[in-house]
């Protein structure tokens, strides 16, 4: 594999300090880190004291293939995944069909080997009558379960099937921690409003608390691992800064810290989610919980529909939103505001997530680590735009917002993948393992 040199860049630290100076990859990990490296390379670099960041893993999307590549696939979804500075991500199994077997798990792998420029890893999808599929299959990040808002044969809410798919196994559990029945009953109370912002109400915070509950209890009662995805209410950062155990771990993403219902207004169903965009001291209360530990770290939930489907009227508009290639300068202009520093942003997105999912030697700028790396300009700033998205979907929530941060070149495996506003040929990622 050739030898990639990246000189006069100021290297992240994990711990926030910044190092100037070079750093050469060779076989896909960093090989060596100094002040000055004059080795031979097959390729250099010269990024201008520019930051480099190591490469954001994000540990939930939906790149939508199989069953709807209209809306992504896994090359459109890897491609705008890399322009972001991702060079990792974990996909969830609600496609068509759902990932819920082992023959559907290899069919993804085969598809993201021939497809994917970043690095690619799935869950297995949970239902109520495949628990010796969940536990068996691999290679797999984890199990997922959809206590609510699933699509297909993955929803999974009635108590007895929950229980047993958490007292059988050891696999990582992670949960969209919605309340299903609560839902049901307030979508029957609120029928006769069909304005966006009713999906808010229906899906409140107490939908949210209730399954997050719920799975917590699980998980102390057979001290079974899990994961909560995208934490979005103060109810639930209460809870678990009341009582996490050691083994549970939370997220949160970013268009729960950065939009709220206050929004709706301006965007309408571009907006929609699920769980939904809250009030703006759930937003206050995310990015506490961030601080302090309450949450971990952060996802996307990459999750995208066409513009024609988002423009239906609710409530036929379909929830979800893109976000893998913004997450990052977002979270960059954050800490370029004050709002959070050098060393939670590579906490937040880089090495956290690697260490909760198991992921070795990725996460961090350190020698004999992966070389997935991120080259970002601090300096500028220039807004997002739907015209330039990777996404196959071509539009952001977040569309004229001005951001800092941007990516000017993406490594994967010691390979440049994003080059300056386009994708090189030839560089693919590889499967990730979990310990």
């Amino acid at each position: 594999m050739p030898k990639l040199l990246i000189r006069n860049a100021r290297l992240a630290r994990p711990d926030g300090s910044i190092f100037e100076g070079d750093l050469l990859c060779h076989d896909g990990v960093i090989e060596r880190i100094a002040a000055q490296i004059t080795a031979p390379a097959d390729e250099t670099l010269d990024v201008g004291e520019n930051l480099l960041l190591p490469g954001v893993i994000d540990p939930q999307v939906h790149f939508r293939e199989p069953g709807k590549e209209y809306k992504e696939d896994l090359g459109s979804g890897s491609r705008a995944a890399v322009k972001g500075g991702v060079t990792s991500f974990l996909e969830m199994p609600n496609t068509d069909p759902s990932t819920s077997n082992q023959a559907a798990l290899d069919d993804k792998l085969r598809r993201a080997a021939d497809k994917c420029v970043a690095n690619y890893g799935f869950f297995i999808g949970a239902t109520p009558d495949n628990l010796d599929e969940i536990n068996r299959a691999g290679p797999a990040c984890g199990i997922k379960i959809f206590m609510g808002a699933s699509t297909g044969n993955l929803l999974v809410d009635k108590a007895e099937d929950l229980e047993r798919i958490f007292a059988n196994g050891s696999r990582l559990i992670a949960v969209h921690a919605e309340d299903e029945a609560r839902i049901r009953a307030r979508r029957e109370q609120f029928k006769d409003r069909t304005d966006v912002a009713v999906h808010s109400d229906i899906r409140d915070n107490q939908s949210a608390l209730l399954a997050t509950e719920l799975a917590l209890a699980l998980s102390r009662k057979y001290r079974r691992r899990l994961h909560i995805l995208h934490l979005s209410t103060h109810e639930e950062v209460e809870l678990l800064r009341r009582d996490k155990p050691t083994w549970v771990t939370a997220e949160v993403i970013p268009n729960h810290l950065l939009l709220n219902v206050n929004d709706y207004a301006r965007l309408g169903a571009l907006v929609q989610m699920n769980p939904p965009i809250r009030r703006p001291e759930d937003n206050a209360a995310l990015w506490a919980g961030l601080r302090d530990g309450a949450i971990d770290f952060i996802a996307t939930d990459h999750a995208p529909h066409t513009l024609e489907e988002k423009h239906k009227p609710y409530p036929q508009s379909p929830a979800g939103m893109p976000g893998v290639e913004t997450s990052l300068p977002l979270m960059l202009t954050e800490m370029k505001a004050g709002r959070c520093t050098l060393a939670e942003i590579q906490k937040w997105m880089c090495h956290g997530p690697a260490e909760a999912y198991g992921i070795r030697n990725k996460g961090k700028i350190l020698e004999g680590w992966d070389a997935d790396l991120t080259l970002v300009d601090m300096e500028h700033t220039r807004p997002v735009r739907n015209e330039e998205m990777f996404t196959r979907v071509r539009w952001s929530p977040f569309d004229g917002r001005k951001l800092t941060g941007w990516p000017i070149y993406t490594i994967v495996g010691g390979q440049v993948a994003f080059d300056r506003g386009k994708i090189r040929d030839g560089v693919h990622g590889r499967p990730l393992s979990f310990t």
